[in-house]
């Protein structure tokens, strides 16, 4: 299916954005496949799922609501067909360089998935908080279930391929040494 024809106007409207600029956006539908539009001087612009957050989510309306006004950065204007791609994500920092900083520290959390390789444990607060991979050779033949609170070690965070490393650490006399806002 062709784009639509694009008037003078809206030509004229998206030579003036620039990737990088920074702009106030009105979220003006929410698709369930993924895609946040959003109104920037009358024109529709659209902010996939992956550039809401750093964070992982389930759907938008995690993140916007219509109606909702916010601060977004251009990735690409698209003039020939008419398209304009946003990140609100690009605007913040990412989560991932706050645990880099905390490699050594103790943390506890829950066991979030078991896999072949290893086990998955939430090192941060909350259903969207970080998961990082013990592999099997820390767990030492140990069983472990879906929940099960382990103390471990954060020992890799590897910011651009997004991954946390973990060893299985020996719980102290008491949890006063390992954070119990787990990071």
């Amino acid at each position: 299916m062709p784009e639509p024809a694009l008037s003078n106007s809206e030509k004229t409207f998206l030579h003036t954005l620039r990737r990088g600029q920074r702009i106030e956006v009105t979220v003006i539908e929410i698709a369930d496949f993924g895609v946040t539009f959003v109104d920037i001087g009358g024109f529709t612009a659209m902010i996939n799922i992956p550039e809401l957050s750093w964070r992982r989510i389930n759907h938008p309306g995690d993140v916007v609501s219509i109606g909702q006004q916010v601060t977004a950065e251009i990735l690409d204007v698209d003039i020939e067909r008419g398209r304009v791609a946003l990140s609100l994500k690009a605007l913040q920092d990412d989560p991932l360089h706050e645990l880099e900083r905390q490699i050594g520290s103790l943390v506890s959390g829950p066991v979030t998935k078991i896999a072949p390789i290893g086990v998955f444990v939430r090192v941060e607060d909350g259903d969207d908080g970080f998961e990082g991979l013990v592999p099997n050779t820390e767990l030492g033949g140990n069983e472990v279930e879906m929940g099960d609170i382990l103390i471990v070690r954060i020992s890799l965070v590897d910011v651009p391929r997004r991954r946390i490393g973990l060893t299985l650490a020996q719980a102290p006399a008491g949890l006063s040494d390992v954070d119990d806002n787990h990071v």
